[in-house]
């Protein structure tokens, strides 16, 4: 799957991508809202970009490599994660025994912030997902402070929801 924006490029990932995001999740400030909370070293970058990789590859789809089209530059993720929607635990389509909730998830290197490429990338993510998906419902899961992931939310029409 690869999408295009006005500036921006979405292709599927690879494991050439590591040195980009080992740098993206070395830092503290783009972890912040990010699983655990914390950095990754580069052996857990790389785990993390594996399982990416795996999801994609059982599921047909998941996170996308971000890129400027302007200058080829790796901004990013974003893309579709899929979680059990019993225990709110990671899973894949493929893989899951219950019924999953398909959540949009993006994350920019932190010299990319506030230019508007996080809510770009993941309005082409929604689109692909309701148009050629034909997914209904979609969800982003954001943690209390994450006031930017918020606003991008709210930009491709999502409301806030009470946890269940």
């Amino acid at each position: 799957m690869r999408l295009e924006t006005e500036r921006l490029l979405l292709r599927p990932l690879s494991l050439d991508d590591l040195d980009h995001f080992a740098a993206f999740y070395a830092d503290p400030e783009v972890t912040r809202y990010l699983g655990a909370g914390r950095t990754l070293n580069r052996d857990e970058s790389e785990q993390s970009l594996r399982r990416m990789l795996r999801s994609y590859e059982v599921d047909g789809f998941g996170q996308l490599a971000v890129e400027r089209r302007e200058d080829g530059e790796l901004i990013g993720r974003s893309g579709f994660l899929v979680w059990d929607a019993e225990t709110l635990t990671p899973t894949t389509e493929a893989e899951a025994t219950g019924p999953t909730e398909l959540e949009i998830g993006y994350a920019l290197g932190r010299e990319f912030w506030g230019q508007g490429y996080a809510t770009e990338a993941a309005t082409a993510v929604r689109n692909h997902a309701l148009r050629s998906m034909r997914r209904s419902r979609l969800i982003a899961f954001i943690r209390p402070g994450n006031l930017a992931s918020a606003r991008v939310a709210e930009k491709l029409g999502m409301r806030n929801e009470p946890a269940r």
